[in-house]
């Protein structure tokens, strides 16, 4: 697997010499001293799927338990994603008879990691420790989990990974448990369509509607599934909505508060040892004692330009990024500042974007369907299409691809959906009006309008559409892994990835490196404790999330290897303070 191919050339700030900033208060906690102070056994720093995991897990030990959240919604990022949880041998991959064990999930997991610097035992604790809290989640609170069928490991031809997947995503889950604190819940990236309830792995199949059986019978299945939610009255949430929603019901039965528009402004240190924070709520800054520990679960810094720009290659932006809006690095400055290292700040959990007015749009399905290939300013491929998402971007960056050109013809646009625009569908006015989208009936004047070498488009466009009559992507493999044919036609032969551009017009959508948030964070050891410069404890302080630093490496193990291990280090960080 490629790694971030330009390390960062900036200067990486540190909050003191190891140890130093333990021994004095935070700039702002001596004002806390005549606020109203509250005390609790373990105050967590944000409710997303990591700050709830763990809050929920310290609750459980009987430890009281208080959660802040910046924002004025519950879920973060979580909330807001499709819910794939990349967990190896947790039961309900288990009871599904999928053939994992220990031991291939550890040889997958070191190849995938690779030589990226995260210690093995770090990676033993995830695998040993990711099961059992699967475990306890649905003990604990409403959350149910099914089995993603057929969505592949990443990289399934390594040793150890598995063709039909591991990943697992949350079954539904009705939201009038939640009572009036459902309107507090962060919306969804893509809302489900009205009068359906899909499953992430639905999608696979809704984008194959028009020209597949199975897809259409899926989308049948939607509506089926909403029309039996409502006459049971239920208010069906599934993917990120339900993840999110069903681990705040858990905390509501557990008695754990959870204080929204509530940010983190400092960290309480007294006598070497993290001993609270200072928040502002209601517009007025308090101090809340933690007699055990603070646990960092604040996610990442994808919104905040300045950190961007110090940690991250050019060109970067916030305006790319699909994370929660209210991911600005809170808990990575407050980690600097008491000492804390940090890793992999340059990376993120990349995928191609396509810049569109108000939101990006991160691209799955679409840059794999058959009839897409991707060309650099040059006209050129430079990529396998279908390759892992992150992969792709770290690619992007490795060979000045940036923005890069995903090129379709009108065959593509009358049979697949893309994003949420129907097939045979013109695409919005106001994506031409912002340059995502460009259209042409010829392929020198796409080129034109792209920017690019016309001779080289031409020419890329007749290669491509060889390898597509012979099945075989001679240049980039398209197709070779199991993982290329997920999001594929597989009415297309002889390679469902590939198929011709031939029918006018054509069009090609811009594609810049966006992410689901960042990925590096505070450096943590085996039981989520946050680490020194030095390489010591910070007494009292642990982190969990895309505020501490990946167990992936630079790397992506699966649908879910984000949630899944912020999961489990949130759980791990409570069991251990």
């Amino acid at each position: 697997m490629p790694a971030h191919p330009h390390p960062t050339r900036r200067t990486v700030l540190r909050g003191g010499a190891a140890g130093a900033g333990l021994l004095i208060l935070g700039a702002n906690a001596a004002h806390a001293e005549a606020a109203a102070t509250q005390e609790f056994d373990v105050v967590v720093v944000g409710a997303g799927a990591a700050g709830m995991t763990a809050a929920l897990t310290a609750a459980k030990r009987g430890l009281s338990t208080l959660v802040v959240e910046k924002a004025a919604t519950f879920g973060g990022s979580a909330a807001r994603s499709g819910a794939g949880i990349w967990v190896p041998n947790n039961e309900t991959i288990l009871a599904a008879g999928v053939p994992d064990t220990p031991a291939k999930a550890v040889a997958y997991l070191g190849a995938v990691a690779g030589p990226s610097g995260v210690p093995a035992d770090k990676q033993a604790a995830f695998l040993a420790n990711g099961p059992a809290m699967i475990s306890f989640v649905t003990r604990n609170s409403p959350l149910r989990f099914r089995w993603m069928e057929g969505y592949s490991d990443y990289y399934p031809e390594l040793p150890g990974g598995l063709p039909n997947g591991r990943s697992i995503e949350p079954d539904l889950f009705d939201g009038n448990v939640l009572g009036a604190e459902l309107a507090n819940l962060n919306p969804a990236y893509i809302p489900v369509p009205a009068g359906e309830v899909i499953f992430s792995a639905d999608y696979k199949w809704l984008n194959l509607a028009l020209v597949n059986a199975r897809g259409a019978a899926v989308a049948l299945e939607g509506a089926a599934r909403w029309l039996a939610a409502k006459a049971r009255g239920i208010e069906p949430l599934t993917m990120g909505q339900a993840l999110a929603g069903a681990l705040r019901a858990g905390l509501a039965q557990a008695g754990v508060p959870v204080w929204l528009n509530t940010p983190l402004t400092d960290l309480r240190v007294e006598n070497g040892r993290v001993a609270g924070v200072l928040v502002t709520r209601d517009g007025t800054q308090t101090l809340v004692r933690a007699r055990r520990a603070v646990i960092l679960a604040s996610g990442g810094f994808e919104h905040n330009d300045a950190m961007r720009d110090q940690y991250q290659e050019q060109p970067i932006g916030t305006d790319w990024t699909v994370g929660a809006a209210a991911n600005t690095g809170d808990g990575h400055r407050a980690g600097l500042q008491v000492g804390a290292a940090v890793e992999f700040m340059d990376d993120a959990w990349w995928g191609p974007s396509i810049p569109l007015p108000g939101e990006p749009y991160f691209c799955l399905a679409e840059r794999t369907l058959p009839g897409s290939l991707i060309v650099n300013q040059a006209g050129r491929r430079f990529v396998n299409e279908a390759a892992p998402y992150s992969d792709v971007v770290h690619v992007m960056y490795e060979r000045d691809a940036i923005p890069a050109w995903l090129v379709i013809d009108q065959n593509y646009r009358n049979r697949y959906l893309f994003k949420d625009i129907a097939p045979t569908l013109d695409f919005p006015a106001s994506w031409y009006g912002a340059g995502a989208v460009v259209k042409s009936w010829s392929w020198n004047g796409l080129a034109a309008k792209m920017g690019v070498p016309a001779s080289a488009l031409s020419s890329t466009l007749t290669r491509f559409n060889g390898f597509a009559w012979t099945g075989r992507d001679l240049d980039f493999r398209r197709g070779d892994s199991v993982y290329d044919h997920y999001f594929t036609d597989p009415a297309v032969i002889p390679n469902s990835c590939l198929a011709p551009l031939l029918l006018p017009p054509f069009y090609a959508l811009k594609i810049v490196p966006g992410d689901l948030g960042t990925k590096g964070g505070l450096k943590t050891d085996v039981h989520a404790r946050v680490l020194t410069t030095a390489g010591t404890v910070i007494p009292g302080l642990y982190a969990a999330g895309n505020a501490s630093s990946p167990v992936m490496g630079r790397s992506y193990a699966g649908a879910g290897s984000t949630l899944g291990p912020a999961m489990t280090f949130g759980y791990i960080a409570a069991r251990h303070l």
